[in-house]
């Protein structure tokens, strides 16, 4: 799985579950970079090496940070992506489950979705 390709992955939950949308340029390196809009951007880059399950959950990682951010910054809650049995509580961890990258509930343990595939709220 290619950079471009993972990123849009990622982007398709942030766009599904969060209220603070990006403006997504790319940077003079190999990433890109995320800014909200308070004016803060944060650059978010591909993993070095490693499976397509792994690459997407370093994007996830770094998108979930920016998004927590960007939520505080606009006094929403800061939580993202919201785990859908404790709303509020925590955000869901990316992480790779039998070579799949998926959202799980910390508190749980469960898989909630593919990284990607979270539904609108």
């Amino acid at each position: 799985m290619e950079f471009g390709e993972a990123l849009e992955t990622v982007l398709r939950d942030l766009q599904a579950q969060c209220a603070v949308q990006p403006d997504v340029r790319s940077d003079d390196r190999d990433g890109i970079v995320l800014w909200a809009p308070d004016g803060s951007g944060q650059g978010v880059t591909p993993h070095p090496d490693g499976t397509a399950a792994e690459l997407l959950v370093h994007l996830a990682d770094q998108v979930q940070d920016w998004a927590v951010e960007a939520l505080w910054s606009e006094g929403a809650s800061a939580v993202w992506p919201q785990c859908p049995k404790h709303p509020d509580t925590h955000p869901l961890t990316a992480t790779v489950r039998t070579d799949t990258a998926v959202w799980v509930c910390p508190k749980r343990g469960t898989t909630v979705a593919r990284i990607g595939e979270l539904q609108t709220q």
